[in-house]
């Protein structure tokens, strides 16, 4: 099978990295466990066990915020600057699909929608649906058939209903030339991504470039200057994109005879893209098309000839939180858009945040505690304080959408971004938290089924560290783990 090669081997030439690696997020490394052997603390013992955690020489330089309490009460057990401002990360996503699900309800789905709009002209409405896939085209496509369509004169995409820009103006270049810094708009298809594969050839050759969509490699001039290389060598490759955008440079090597190497890069244009993906659908079922565009004003629409919907607002909520996708967090943001009155020149992503702080206080999480400008934690200008943090997890565990929450979040040692975190320690199974981490950044936030002491809340921030980030995640693992451990003494 591909081979897919971790960040950690990539190198950063005149470009920017994109990420070689097809998901959006990966299981976090596994580090040595910190406690296999079960143990109790007291409450009471706690404070002292956690500063000897953060207190650590390494750690000398490192900001430090955390918050722990019963779930059943707001007495706290532990506390450190946690009314104070930090990045949080990907924790960040708490905050919006709590909002989400408070405002849009666990049954909400995204509705893409094909209409007439005039002789031989269709309309593609996208109202920001991040699940939509190539399957779904064809399930358009073959509605469609069935309503007698056998030809288009001109297919618009009106991507009108997700207002203001594709990507946001504060993330970094880094960000947005990979997966997972993805555009955002009103037609998202493949989560505006798309694929290739490096596979190596002779040695002193250049590895070959293979795509997974033949339209979209017309899209890009590429400069190959990877080599293949003999066996017993380093495989490493950088995939960077020039600062005038459509220009992809390959750099690194390949073993001979390795497994290919899987390439995810983010779409330019993603209302092209969908046009172009969707004529290709609509031609292999025998229906051309002979012009297409996108609409930048709202079309004037007649009857609906085919539609398609997301899976419920439960199973969106999952993937974002599980596998910390920030491009399904930020669609949600913006579909929080729709329960407030329009703006004049407002955003869908700054109408969705006024939405999320009115939300978020009329659940009682201090307004103050927290200034967002996204939706999936993405950019560093993003604040948090883990005593926001916790508060929105106390007030969704008395939730009507309380368990659909919790189970939105990755389990220790099980799944998503906790898959490979604390296997063998107390804290597996009965931890449910969501991940956070960036150059500098590291945060964990959840609950703990402690089972001499009874469910706890925790959220865990560290800023402006130099260390490696799984060093800071075995000290943040560590905690949690005297968290598993708790008992009433």
């Amino acid at each position: 099978m591909p081979k897919r090669i971790s960040l950690g081997f990539l190198l950063l030439f005149l470009g920017t990295q994109v990420s070689i690696i097809p998901k959006p997020v990966q299981a976090q490394t596994q580090v040595v466990p910190a406690e296999t052997t079960t143990k109790s603390i007291c409450s009471a013992q706690l404070g002292a066990s956690v500063d000897a955690v953060i207190n650590r020489p390494v750690f000398s330089r490192a900001r430090w915020g955390m918050i722990v309490q019963p779930l059943s009460s707001t007495q706290t057990l532990y506390s450190r600057d946690a009314q104070k401002y930090f990045t949080p990360a990907s924790t960040a996503k708490l905050l919006t699909t709590a909002a989400a699900l408070q405002q849009l309800g666990t049954d909400f789905r995204f509705r893409t929608s094909v209409y007439r709009a005039g002789d031989g002209v269709l309309s593609v409405v996208g109202r920001g649906d991040p699940s939509l896939t190539d399957a779904q085209l064809a399930a358009l496509t073959k509605q469609l058939k069935e309503k007698g369509i056998r030809s288009v004169n001109q297919l618009v995409a009106d991507d009108t209903y997700v207002r203001g820009d594709i990507v946001h103006p504060s993330w970094q270049w880094e960000d947005i030339q990979s997966d997972y810094g993805a555009p955002i708009n009103s037609l998202i298809l493949n989560q505006n991504v798309f694929n290739m594969k490096i596979l190596p050839q002779s040695v002193g050759n250049p590895p070959k470039v293979i795509w997974s969509d033949i339209i979209e490699a017309t899209q890009w001039q590429v400069i190959n200057e990877s080599v293949t290389v003999a066996e017993n060598q380093p495989t490493f490759i950088n995939v960077t994109r020039d600062l005038k955008g459509q220009t992809l440079r390959i750099q690194g090597q390949l073993v001979v005879n390795s497994e290919p190497t899987l390439v995810s890069l983010p779409v330019l244009s993603p209302a092209e893209y969908f046009l172009r993906r969707f004529r290709s659908t609509l031609l292999a079922e025998k229906i051309p098309v002979v012009q297409t565009f996108v609409s930048s004003t709202q079309v004037k629409n007649e009857e609906e000839l085919a539609n398609v919907e997301s899976p419920p607002l439960s199973e969106l909520v999952a993937q974002t939180n599980v596998n910390s996708n920030n491009l399904f967090a930020e669609s949600l943001l913006r579909a929080l858009a729709i329960k407030k009155p329009p703006v004049e020149n407002q955003t869908s992503a700054s109408a969705g945040l006024e939405v999320v702080k009115a939300t978020l206080t009329q659940m009682g999480v201090d307004p103050a505690g927290y200034s967002l400008v996204d939706g999936s934690g993405l950019s560093r200008k993003d604040l948090v304080s883990p005593e926001a943090l916790i508060q929105t997890l106390q007030a969704m565990a008395k939730s009507p959408a309380a368990s659909v929450y919790r189970a939105s979040l990755p389990v220790a040692g099980r799944t998503g971004t906790l898959k490979n975190r604390f296997q063998n320690t107390p804290a597996q199974d009965i931890v449910q938290a969501k991940t956070g981490g960036m150059s500098g950044v590291v945060a964990l936030a959840g609950y703990v089924n402690a089972p001499r002491y009874g469910p706890v809340v925790f959220s865990i921030i560290v800023n402006q560290t130099e260390q490696p980030a799984s060093v800071v995640r075995q000290a943040i693992d560590e905690i949690v783990v005297l968290l598993a451990q708790l008992q009433n003494c």
